[in-house]
């Protein structure tokens, strides 16, 4: 254990070239806070090796036992507190989706002690053009968040505040807002008390989004509008038996969905045929780690995960097979310790 320790030290923010399962297999039990990834396609891209086992199988099954293994000893060196997030896209194969990443999740939540806690959903602002005139074009692609205890750290507030922020602030207010609510009252079965009150409170959360104060709002009428979902006592129900009505006020960061969207990126000079967007990996970053934690990437390819933990103030472990992007990784950390500030979120 002590050795194993001692050989952590060694490769903290650093790029390690070798195959995946065999580095993973000398990190100790443990040790991380975070292994973020987006392992090589099934028969997707050429990433210029036909030794890199992963991707290159002669079937799927095979592709996912493989990954699995890899899977295996991620769960492994993850802490208590830690999360697992992989990224796959997907594969037609005779004109057939195979949902390649979908039987990878439910293959890892079968075969190995984890809980798959969400999917996020990296909706693509400009995909990739394809020519099938009978296909619809891909543009969105799956990020797995796993778990190994219930005692995962999660920031769920800073998870994409600045983006949630603009998007707030670029709404307006229009002139007809909570007019139809106001004709719904008229037409409801309210009591004319009822209805005063309905339009007194109407009116206050018209305000509070013109002013900025919320981001908006939803009413319910009594027998205008359904009962809130599932029926149950609560405040709610209770505001619609005893007033008729009740109002839902939204505040802009209150909600926080599973969709990141942001463009696919391309970084001049890249020799990687995939490089996932900054931004993404910044936001789980945010979502699941700390300041100062350490992070793990087993197919760190150009090297995206290490430059985002630091600028971030993570530390970072990354892993690939290929010298060629073990080089081109180790140039861009070294560009960005060079000459990039440091966003400690």
């Amino acid at each position: 254990m002590l050795k194993e320790r001692e050989y952590l030290e060694t490769i903290i923010n650093q790029i390690i070239c070798g195959d995946a399962i065999e580095e993973l297999k000398k990190i100790p039990n443990g040790s991380i806070d975070l292994v973020i990834t987006s392992p090589p396609y099934f028969h997707q891209r050429d990433y210029g090796s036909e030794m890199l086992g992963i991707g290159n199988e002669k079937t799927l099954d095979e592709y996912l036992n493989n990954l699995i293994k890899v899977f295996r000893e991620c769960q492994r060196i993850i802490k208590p507190s830690g999360s697992i997030v992989f990224n796959l896209g997907d594969k037609y194969e005779k004109g057939s989706l195979l949902l390649v990443p979908y039987r990878f999740a439910i293959k890892a939540i079968q075969e190995t002690n984890v809980k798959l806690i969400n999917e996020v959903t990296w909706v693509k602002l400009n995909p990739t053009p394809r020519q099938d005139p009978k296909k619809l074009v891909p543009a969105k692609e799956p990020f797995f968040i796993f778990a190994k205890s219930n005692n995962y750290y999660f920031n769920k507030e800073c998870f994409l505040g600045p983006a949630d922020s603009r998007r707030t602030k670029s709404k307006r207010a229009g002139e007809n807002i909570g007019k139809k609510y106001f004709d719904q009252i008229n037409d409801s079965n309210l009591s004319d008390e009822q209805k005063k009150l309905a339009k007194s409170e109407l009116l206050k959360a018209i305000s509070e989004v013109k002013s900025g104060r919320i981001d908006s709002f939803r009413m319910k009428i009594r027998g205008i509008h359904s009962m809130p979902y599932g029926g149950q006592n609560g405040g709610r129900k209770s505001h619609l038996e005893k007033d008729g009505f009740t109002i839902i006020k939204i505040s802009g960061n209150s909600i926080k969905k599973d969709i990141i969207e942001c463009p696919v990126e391309t970084i001049r000079g890249n020799i990687h045929p995939a490089v996932y967007p900054e931004f993404i990996i910044q936001q789980f970053f945010k979502l699941l780690t700390k300041r100062g934690d350490m992070v793990l990437d087993p197919f760190i390819g150009s090297g995206t995960t290490a430059v985002v933990a630091k600028r971030m103030g993570r530390n970072f472990i990354g892993i690939e097979i290929n010298q060629k992007y073990c080089l081109y990784a180790r140039q861009r950390i070294d560009n960005l310790c060079e000459g990039s500030d440091l966003e400690f979120v």
